[in-house]
């Protein structure tokens, strides 16, 4: 019985004690993980804080250097703009392939990058090994780069600029006499219509163009996506660019614009970048720092540069509307190129979204009818999500779409004129034609119509409120240039403008943390002895996943503010530009249209069609028996009207077999396929009765279909109705 009152409570003591001992297991085990945390923690701020000390040091380096481009390739200046007649801030690099990649052939296509000069320096397009710079050499070409000064040449002008790239061009040309193509060249964001304007006063010097994250149509956009472009109705016009140039001596700085870009995404800008650096600063701080040494390099323009480019683009939005004119008074008319045009954009771009880069397209063509009919052939390709940055440094983008672009430039540039949109695919096993496939992908260029540019769009008549902001700009500049510039001028000096330069937060933060503050010095040693005995904490961490909850609490928070904002501005931009009242100051009648519209023919174009018509009339019952192979498989292929890689890989292996290569040049295929498209399309029935001159014996004919069906077959299975026109040839030609 005493056994039997005694073991109960010997039984409570051990379970209490059994408790106690998982409690206090529990509880060193929760110190345990609070003390891995608050030193992985206060480790990784140590080391945060050293990164951005860094990159205040290699600012200050930078900016002593005299900001040179930062490329991740060796080059050397060819041309510096500077010493021309008609001096720009500019200059021409050749790039130097580093070790690893192939020899450049100088007989092989050049290329020619053009980076934005929109507030940042120039290298963008080649700061890493894979890029636009880096697929051109790795595939052979010689490579230049069009780079900038950090000061602008007193009383430069956008002419100015564009002159100097017209003499970088011509040098590209001289350089490479035996090159079989044109150059081709890359216009990266602002660059792209620098170089479309280049492209229409100089269509005989450039080759393929491939504007990338373009802003052409600057007014275009889809409601409750695109605040960006309602910044200058909202500041009353292009006059506060003025303003700024006043201020700044008659420069303008480009941190001001960079500062602009950062408040689109407030939350990357104030919280999920540097939470980035410092949530796995050991493994961040070389990206991190690569990037800054370009978004945290600043350069200036000219006050007239500036003010060419608000009231001309864009708030003026005149590139498209042919309003445009050179200080020779000639006219920038974008249907003057003549060179195949590449647009890529991306779904992800707030900056530069689809329809700024394509919507240009529509404003000059009702149809691609006519796009063909002027004898223009335009690509585009959309990326599914990669950011306005992500088209000029992902290496994603660079392995995928820029190397198969560069890649099938050949073919490019000899497409029959339309509109197309390039869609790039995975090679397979099983996939015809296999062996004509270099490399992952396979590119291919489905036509397509002016109406799928404007179903990107959500419509067009949100631009009408911008035309109001353009004639109230109009107003604005002109008070300001009358009333109040020269007040501003005559109270600013040099000092005041480095000043105030100096004093913008941009820079002034990259000087806070650097070694200039004394009191950051202390950071290397204590970083460094860090480094050495690091401790990682781990992954499960409790504390370390509720950071992460509220890191995500406070990018949200950011991104909700951005969302309000970016709301409430566009309700008072509608609010203000697309009432009645303003309209009618304005001076537009009620139920005016203003939207810029596709223009017709003018009588100037329908005579040249004529002309050309009757110059190519004649062809059609003379020519080569190679003509008369064009001419077959153009009919045959057109009616679906995609054009693979892998035929035409096919073609130039043929070619090359019978040594045709050799006495057919590019630019005389490029001819011969153009000529032969305008006659198919012109008279489809004398075009196939010709064919019976041009192949003039049975076994020619013969040859010529099989050939035709063997590439066909490369493309994928041939369609009901390619058999239906191969049939209809075979009866044409007897066989």
């Amino acid at each position: 019985m005493q056994n039997f009152g005694i073991s109960p409570v010997l039984g409570l003591a051990r379970a209490d004690a059994h408790v106690g001992a998982g409690a206090t297991g529990q509880i060193s085990s929760g110190f345990t993980a609070a003390l891995d945390y608050w030193t992985d923690s206060w480790q990784r701020s140590v080391l945060f804080w050293d990164v951005l000390r860094e990159r205040g040091n290699e600012y200050l380096e930078h900016e002593t250097s005299g900001k040179p481009p930062v490329l991740a390739f060796d080059y050397e200046v060819i041309v510096d703009a500077r010493k021309l007649e008609r001096p720009a801030n500019y200059a021409l690099a050749l790039i130097t392939p580093p070790q690893g990649c192939p020899a450049t052939d100088p007989a092989k296509r050049p290329f020619v990058v053009i980076d934005p000069r929109a507030g940042h320096g120039p290298g963008i397009g080649g700061s890493k090994i894979d890029s636009e710079i880096g697929i051109a050499l790795k595939q052979g070409h010689p490579c230049y780069f069009v780079m900038f000064f950090p000061q602008p040449v007193p009383g430069q002008t956008i002419a100015c600029v564009t002159r100097a790239e017209r003499v970088f061009l011509d040098t590209v040309k001289r350089r490479h006499p035996d090159a079989a193509s044109k150059p081709f060249v890359i216009g990266n964001c602002q660059g792209g219509w620098a170089l479309m304007i280049l492209a229409a006063l100089a269509p005989d010097s450039i080759g393929p163009i491939l504007l990338a994250g373009s802003p052409i149509s600057y007014w275009s956009g889809v409601k409750g996506k695109n605040p960006m472009r309602y910044a200058g109705g909202l500041s009353g016009g292009t006059w506060s660019a003025s303003f700024a140039g006043d201020l700044g001596n008659g420069k303008f700085d480009g941190a001001s614009l960079v500062n602009h870009f950062e408040q689109l995404d407030p939350a990357n800008t104030y919280w999920k970048k540097l939470y980035h650096l410092y949530a796995s600063v050991d493994t961040e701080r070389e990206r991190f720092l690569e990037f800054e040494r370009w978004w945290g390099g600043h350069f200036l323009l000219n006050k007239e540069e500036m003010e060419w480019i608000t009231q001309n683009l864009f708030v003026g939005n005149r590139l498209t509307a042919g309003t445009i004119f050179n200080e020779d008074h000639v006219q920038v008319n974008l249907r003057n190129i003549r060179s195949p045009i590449i647009v890529f954009g991306s779904w992800g771009d707030n900056i530069t979204p689809p329809q700024q880069a394509l919507n240009w397209i529509p404003d000059l063509y009702d149809n691609a009818g006519q796009i063909r009919e002027n004898e223009q052939t335009i690509i585009y390709v959309l990326h599914e999500k990669i950011g306005h940055l992500g088209i000029f440094v992902s290496s994603g983008v660079a392995t995928r779409e820029h190397s198969e672009l560069a890649s099938a430039l050949d073919l490019i540039d000899i497409l029959p004129p339309g509109l197309y949109e390039a869609v790039i695919i995975d090679s397979h096993p099983d996939m015809p034609g296999l062996e004509y496939v270099e490399g992952r992908y396979v590119i291919r260029f489905e036509p397509r119509e002016v109406g799928d540019i404007l179903a990107i769009d959500d419509g067009r008549e949100d631009e009408r409120a911008f035309e109001v902001v353009r004639r109230v700009s109009q107003v604005n500049q002109a008070l300001y240039d009358y009333f109040v510039s020269p007040w501003v001028i005559a109270c600013t000096t040099e000092q005041t403008a480095t000043a105030g330069r100096d004093l913008n937060w941009a820079r002034l933060e990259r000087q806070l943390f650097s070694d200039e503050n004394f009191s950051l010095k202390l950071l290397q040693p204590l970083a460094e002895s860090i480094r050495r005995q690091r401790k990682i904490v781990a992954d499960d961490n409790p504390f370390l996943s509720v950071e992460k909850l509220l890191s995500a609490f406070i990018g949200s928070a950011w991104d909700t503010y951005r969302d309000v904002r970016d709301m409430a501005s566009e309700q008072l931009f509608l609010a203000i530009y697309d009432a009645p009242l303003a309209k009618a100051l304005a001076g537009f009648p009620v139920g005016s249209s203003h939207l810029a519209q596709a223009r017709g023919r003018t009588w100037e174009q329908q005579e040249m069609l004529r002309l050309k018509a009757e110059e190519h009339a004649t062809w059609f019952e003379r020519g080569t028996p190679e003509s008369g192979f064009l001419r077959l498989l153009i009919y045959v292929s057109s009616g679906s009207g995609v054009v693979d890689k892998r035929p035409f890989t096919g073609i130039r292996r043929i070619m090359r077999d019978f040594g045709l290569d050799k006495s057919v040049s590019l630019a005389q295929l490029k001819d011969a396929i153009k000529r032969e498209t305008f006659l198919v399309r012109m008279d489809e029935k004398r075009a196939l009765d010709g064919l019976l001159i041009l192949l003039p014996n049975k076994k020619q004919r013969l040859r010529a279909l099989r050939l035709a069906r063997e590439l066909l077959v490369m493309g994928g299975p041939i369609s009901a109705e390619k058999e239906a026109r191969l049939s209809r040839v075979a009866h044409v030609l007897q066989v």
